[in-house]
């Protein structure tokens, strides 16, 4: 097991409630050189910064809002593992410090790995403040003209209040890839067809099983008008590439303690019409299942600790925003933020649907009020999760391009920087009305794979390109790869690699692309990462955890 990163010490209560009120900007003195900017402060920039912090750089890492973490303290408390042993380095630090604030010794079983958001924030801001990280909040990149480029090399980037950044290196570690895509890197959106890397769970699916309507629904009214939240179609050919994304999502953290709920809000603009789909499926579940529906058929809870869940979809009709967000990856700061805040309103009047609307099954009613809001997580946003769920935006063509053969049967690397195991994961993509009027869901993939090796290529741009940018992140792999590589665990994994790869290209005076990558694995292996299955023995052994 790894080394913790405070030993003997676990975060109370006292302390977290006392440093969620302290300011959110904190800064170790400045010297003249900034050696690495990192963007983001995903769980992945927090790590990369921390990585590069430890080798001994200046490092800065800039936040366009006001919370670290990404997804893992924003409401992904139910971590997506896979093999319980591939996961070794910082990121395994990083679990075994959130475990050791419940007075938990191990990570051997699922449940081990699960913690509060603001329990993981807290976590994460220590470990920036004792390697030594400024740490800016609301520095978002400028829309345009944000990234000043001169002879393959990012010289700066420049924030929204005209802040400029300079550093010899860069990372880009947000979801977003901004930095990137104003860097002039090459990269891609949607889903390559078949055709483009030989993979058999490329393009459109001929067949969605999961999250799938199981009897057929009706997809229009009584005057034929298609229901809200279902396009008309009809679906491109089997295996055909588009520029669609999978659907976003908020991971919902309920409490089932009645003293530390607060009521589902009612949002702006509330519509019950908008979930007539929902009403239907509800409202046949019983004559087609034989039994009434429960939580569980519109949601997926998890379990986390003190009488918490974290909530994802599950079923045909769920917290998914199906279709809807397909323009969030190449879109304006402005196409930004409204489907966002349009993901937003629709998860708030999800749940209040289920919790008020006179059609909801009345024991399914029931059970959704025996939940309720968090009172003690995303208190300075309402109780809402303050991360959108972005499974999937850009993705980078880099130096190398992972692809379904990587996950399934070419699953060593040379140069593997770590390791991954989460299946292949990719929820739907749009829900459209078949020719016999029906409603369907497309795009969802679930597919086992074992154990593989993630080489060093995923996170560097071509070097024609730009030379001192690390993209850990909006990594380069073909949609079919990165819906097993982007989990979380991984984007920490990764960004370990990143710091390393930051120090040795500043200490030898290289481009990224040319640290030697023996010199790369040794430093990775001196802080126990994982990057063998030789390496991964080391470590317990437990099931699968939960879907993503």
């Amino acid at each position: 097991m790894s080394k913790r990163l405070f030993p003997g010490r676990s975060l109370s209560p006292l302390v977290l409630a006392c440093s969620l009120w302290t300011p959110l900007a904190f800064a170790a003195p400045k010297s003249p050189q900034v050696d690495l900017v990192v963007y983001g402060g995903t769980a992945s920039g927090v790590i990369t910064a921390y990585s590069a912090a430890k080798e001994g750089l200046h490092v800065i890492l800039l936040e366009p809002r006001n919370h670290l973490g990404g997804m893992v303290t924003g409401g992904l408390s139910a971590t997506d593992l896979g093999s319980f042993e591939v996961i070794g380095g910082y990121a395994r630090d990083f679990y075994t410090q959130a475990a050791a604030h419940y007075d938990v010794h191990t990570l051997a079983k699922h449940d081990d790995w699960l913690s509060e958001p603001h329990v993981g924030e807290e976590i994460f801001r220590f470990m920036l403040k004792d390697a030594g990280v400024e740490v800016r909040f609301h520095e978002k990149l400028a829309e345009h003209s944000g990234v000043t480029m001169a002879a393959k090399h990012v010289t700066s980037i420049k924030t929204m209040d005209g802040k400029v950044w300079k550093a010899k290196i860069f990372a880009d570690c947000s979801y977003e890839g901004d930095v990137m895509a104003q860097a002039g890197v090459k990269y891609t959106l949607g889903r390559e067809g078949i055709a483009e890397y030989g993979e058999e769970l490329a393009g459109v699916r001929a067949k969605t099983p999961a999250h799938q309507f199981t009897w057929p629904l009706n997809a229009y009214d009584d005057q034929h008008k298609l229901l809200p939240e279902i396009s008309p179609g009809p679906l491109d050919a089997p295996g055909s590439a588009d520029k669609k994304v999978q659907a976003y999502n908020f991971r919902m953290i309920l409490s089932h303690d009645p003293a530390n709920q607060v009521a589902y809000p009612k949002p702006a603009g509330y519509d019950p019409a908008r979930f007539a789909l929902l009403r239907r499926y509800l409202t046949e579940f019983e004559k087609n299942k034989g039994r009434a529906p429960n939580f569980h058929d519109v949601a997926n809870p998890v379990k986390i600790p003190n009488q918490k869940a974290d909530f994802n979809n599950n079923g045909p009709v769920s917290t998914d925003y199906i279709g809807r967000t397909w323009d969030y990856p190449d879109g304006s700061y402005a196409t930004k933020q409204r489907i966002w805040d349009d993901t937003a309103q629709y998860t708030q009047a999800f749940f209040y649907f289920l919790a008020h609307d006179p059609s909801v099954p009345p024991s399914l009613q029931k059970e959704v009020n025996e939940w309720g809001l968090s009172k003690d997580e995303f208190q300075d946003n309402g109780y809402f999760p303050n991360q959108l769920y972005i499974r999937e935006g850009r993705r980078m063509v880099g130096v190398y391009v992972m692809r379904q053969a990587d996950l399934q049967t070419t699953r060593t690397k040379p140069d593997s920087i770590g390791m991954g195991s989460y299946q292949s994961d990719s929820h739907n993509i749009q829900r459209v009305a078949r020719e016999d009027g029906t409603a369907t869901n497309e795009g969802d993939v679930q597919v086992a794979v074992k154990p593989y090796e993630i080489p060093l290529g995923v996170l560097l741009p071509q070097k024609e390109q730009v030379e001192n940018l690390l993209v850990p992140v909006c990594l380069s792999a073909s949609h079919v790869a990165y819906s097993s590589v982007r989990m979380e665990p991984q984007y920490m994994i990764i960004g370990q690699a990143a710091g390393v790869v930051a120090s040795l290209a500043i200490q030898h005076g290289t481009a990224v692309q040319d640290v030697s990558v023996s010199a790369l694995q040794e430093k990775l292996h001196a802080h126990k990462a994982v990057l063998n299955l030789q390496d991964a023995e080391a470590n317990p052994k437990a099931p699968k955890g939960s879907r993503n």
